[in-house]
């Protein structure tokens, strides 16, 4: 068993969410961390876990942030961590996986479906790095985040689809740090 851990230095966790009907804004939590744990080098079969801790969310806006971190959305007093634990892991080509897991947040978990680009592996500076994009989406009224307006033009002020965008470099854990996790 393999175990690879999330480099947060070189990773990004963002989301995008329509705003008044035509417009997009973008956003990212900026604390994070998850591991892989494998069988083989090519990743068949992986075992993901992850987690995001919401106090950390960006918008570049901190009056958005805080209505964000509120019992009217995340509510991050009491649900201070989303996690995604994955399900299986499929191969679709030599590049491409299915990533079926399922996502906690606010206390609601349902299944997701991601699809995975994995870019390689190299050897860095200090050991083996390996790269995936994963890109996805979720309704958020399923995780109880349900607050929204009506606009002037009859539309809602934030939409429903949540698109996630998710650039990941991994690096291989050492013999330290596998001590450190059990």
């Amino acid at each position: 068993m393999t175990q690879w851990n999330i480099d947060p230095a070189h990773s990004e966790i963002a989301f995008k969410v329509k705003h008044m009907v035509i417009s997009t804004v973008t956003g990212q939590f900026r604390q994070f961390k998850g591991t892989i744990e494998v069988n083989d080098s090519d990743f068949n079969d992986a075992r993901m876990r992850f987690e995001a801790n919401i106090d950390s969310i960006s918008t570049n806006n901190e009056q958005r942030d805080a209505h964000l971190k509120s019992p009217d959305f995340f509510d991050v007093a009491n649900h201070p961590q989303l996690t995604f634990v994955s399900k299986s892991f499929a191969r679709n080509s030599s590049t491409e996986f299915e990533l079926i897991g399922d996502m906690t947040i606010r206390g609601i978990t349902k299944e997701i479906k991601l699809d995975v680009v994995f870019n390689g592996i190299v050897k860095g500076f200090d050991g083996d790095i390996a790269a995936f994009e994963i890109t996805g989406k979720l309704n958020r009224q399923d995780f109880g985040l349900r607050w929204n307006a009506l606009t002037e033009a009859g539309g809602f002020a934030v939409g429903d689809e949540v698109k996630l965008s998710i650039v990941v470099e991994l690096k291989k854990a050492g013999v330290e740090e596998l001590a450190v996790a059990v």
